[in-house]
């Protein structure tokens, strides 16, 4: 029985107690590797807690390289991804319904660096303009998996993870310089974008 555990504690560089990150739902731990009987092939599966969301997920070993589900990113990732939420936001010029599509396609990936990027271009400060509610919902999703990947690293809490990522958000010098101009530039926009 012994030697049965110690063969599935690790299978394709994933273990158990380990963090992932799968591209549908975040961070995740590896509680357990199970093998199942279906319709007599043996099935080995990776056991994943989503602990927040207070959900499980069964993923066939054979299936972690198609469903996108990676390791947790290092140190060096996290620096990066800050990085991005200090730059400038790019934010494209295109109908709102096809930027949310890229904004949740950018989230689902699974990809901190997509992620932090959305962040960065849906983040406001208390001197912009409101956002919509589809907006909010998007920024909250993006840094929520952002959060949760930064913790899971720095080995922090989740709150933790955010004040750093907002106080990266707040020093971005295009923020600091342009967020007096932008009110006003953006409300012209607006003003545009229904005009046309």
């Amino acid at each position: 029985m012994a030697t049965g555990m110690k063969k599935t504690a690790q299978r394709q560089g994933f273990k158990t107690g380990e963090f992932i990150v799968y591209p549908a739902h975040g961070v995740g731990q590896v509680t357990a590797i199970e093998e199942q009987s279906v319709a007599g092939h043996t099935l080995e599966l990776l056991v994943i807690l989503f602990e927040k969301d207070k959900m499980t997920l069964r993923v066939p070993v054979a299936k972690i390289a198609s469903v996108g589900m990676r390791k947790l990113g290092d140190p060096d990732a996290v620096t990066k991804a800050l990085e991005i939420v200090r730059g400038r936001p790019r934010i494209k010029r295109t109908m709102w319904s096809r930027r949310a599509q890229e904004y949740e396609a950018k989230i689902n990936s699974g990809d901190l660096n997509s992620i932090s990027e959305v962040v960065r271009d849906l983040f406001r400060s208390e001197n912009q303009p409101e956002q919509s509610y589809s907006e909010r919902q998007l920024y909250e999703a993006a840094l929520d998996r952002m959060a949760r990947e930064i913790a899971a690293v720095n080995r922090c809490s989740e709150t933790e993870a955010v004040k750093l990522i907002e106080q990266n958000l707040a020093i971005a010098p295009s923020r600091l310089k342009a967020a007096a101009g932008e009110a006003e530039e953006a409300s012209d926009d607006d003003d545009q974008e229904e005009a046309a």
